[in-house]
Formats: C-alpha cells, structure tokens, sequence
C-alpha cells in the first residue's frame, strides 16, 4: 500500500511539473509575438542603414582609389587585443539557447588564446556572466538586466565603450556573438565582425544609385557619423533579435518539457495501476488461504 501511495505523489509530482512548463510555454508563446515583431521591425532598419553605409563607403573607396581615410577601416593583420561582446540571455529554462552562444564565445576565447592574443570579454545577460565567473574567466565588462528589456541607451553604451577603446587604439578589433531569431522553433548563432568595418570592394547597385555626395573630399566625416549610428543600432538589433530568439527557444523546450511530463504521466500511471492489481490480487489471495484454513 506504501508503494501505491509514493506513485500517487510521484504522478501528482509530475502533473503540477506538467502545469507550470505548459503556463510557461503560453506565456512564451504571446512574449514572442512582440519579441518577433520588434525583431522584423528592426531588421528592416538594419538592413537599410548597412545598405546606405555600402553605398557610401563605396562611392568614396572609388573616389580615393580604394583608400577610406578613416580609423574604422583601418584593419590590423596582426591584433593585439580583441574585444568580444556577447549577449546570453538573464533567464534560464530556453534549452540549449545559452549554451550555444557560450561555446562560441569559448571557442574564440581558446583560437586568440593559441595566437597570443589578448581578448577582452563583455557580457550581456545573466547566463554567460554567471558562467565565465564560475569559470574563473575574468569578463572585462558585465550588463545585467539588459538582454530581458533591451533598450536604445543601454546599446548605445554597450556599443559606444567598446568603439571608443577602438578608437584610441586600445583595442584593434570588436566582435559581437548572439544568438539570432531564425523562425518558431529555430535560432541561428551570429558572431560578427563590428569593427574594423570591411569596405566593400563590389557595390552591385551602383548602376541604379541616385546617391550623390558633395563633395567628396568630405564623405569620411558623413561616413563616420553614418557609422555611429551603424554600431548602435545592430548592437540593438543584436538585443532585439536575441530576445526574439530566446523567447522561441524557451517555448519549444517548455512545449518538450509539457510533452516529456505527459508521457511520465502515463507510465507513472500504468504502474500505479499494475501495483494496486497486484494489490488486490494478493489480498483475494490471502483471504481465500484464510478460508481454507478454517475449514
């Protein structure tokens, strides 16, 4: 009878398991929605302001004869210091969302190592600070609370810290690691080169461009005000889009965990009914012996 009574609590156990992972999927479900709006919403400026800054930056490498006179050009074959901005998220219970950043992040981490290069780690998110410091790795700078509700300011001073480092040549390379939005039940791991900028070589809408700059002598001062604005916002695309993505992530491993629950249900309760047949059976048995007994 004990044992009958410990997989009754073991199913009840499972089945309260079973209500909180399945509120959690609904409520995941309806933050992603706006997540995933937010996400598309500023993909589309994302993409926008890259496309204006190719333009522009090619119209000036042609005019310089491919030469941009700017220190976010400037590319160091041989870094000394890189600094990598990552973006975890500050809550648990999403899978493998984290992980998959961090083993990125840790990847890196060991290929500049090898290179005796200096690498500076800046975390955003709960997760990956809570990780490296139990690592005992030393994170050069931590934002908490921002990943969860990302906002304008604070990836303006993510992003600007970083930059300015570049700038004053602290550092000769900027990395940003993120776990991106890909659709519902999928993230796609984005690690991208932020600084020093790529200039592009091919402009493939260079005949239909209605682009003028006057004058060209001064299109670096028009590029690096352009490029200000380029670094803050894909570091707030970068939050927005993982939000999006930690979001769907949490609601395909709460829908697992939901699915994982009923099925423990079902066994738990296959036992519990064979035990208690088991049960009666020994009971009749023990009744029918005594019978006879007194016969």
């Amino acid at each position: 009878m004990a044992n009958l009574k410990e997989i009754k609590r073991k199913i009840k156990s499972v089945q309260n398991t079973q209500k909180t992972t399945r509120a959690m999927k609904l409520v995941s479900t309806a933050k992603l929605k706006r997540a995933e709006m937010a996400a598309k919403q500023s993909r589309v400026y994302a993409v926008k302001i890259n496309e204006v800054l190719s333009e522009i930056a090619y119209k000036i490498n042609q005019y310089k004869g491919g030469v941009i006179e700017s220190r976010f050009f400037e590319k160091n074959d041989a870094p000394k210091t890189v600094d990598v901005i990552f973006v975890t998220a500050d809550k648990g219970l999403c899978g493998g969302f984290n992980i998959q950043t961090i083993k990125a992040v840790r990847r890196l981490l060991e290929d500049y190592t090898r290179q005796n290069i200096n690498v500076r780690l800046r975390a955003v998110g709960r997760k990956g600070m809570a990780f490296f410091n139990f690592q005992g790795v030393e994170l050069f700078a931590s934002y908490a609370g921002v990943s969860s509700a990302p906002n304008y300011e604070k990836a303006q001073e993510i992003i600007n810290a970083a930059v300015s480092d570049f700038i004053e040549k602290k550092t000769d390379q900027v990395i940003l690691v993120h776990n991106g939005y890909k659709n519902m039940i999928s993230q796609e791991l984005k690690i991208v080169d932020v600084v020093p900028v790529e200039p592009p070589m091919d402009y493939t809408l260079e005949s239909n461009s209605m682009m003028e700059l006057e004058p060209l002598d001064g299109g670096e001062e028009i590029l690096d005000s352009l490029i200000q604005k380029y670094f803050e916002y894909n570091m707030y695309y970068a939050l927005v889009d993982s939000l999006a993505a930690e979001h769907s992530a949490r609601m395909q491993a709460m829908e697992n965990a939901t699915n994982n629950a009923k099925e423990r249900v079902g066994l738990l309760t296959l036992a519990y009914n064979k035990a208690r047949q088991e049960s009666i059976t020994t009971e009749l048995i023990e009744i029918i012996s005594g019978v006879e007994s007194m016969k």
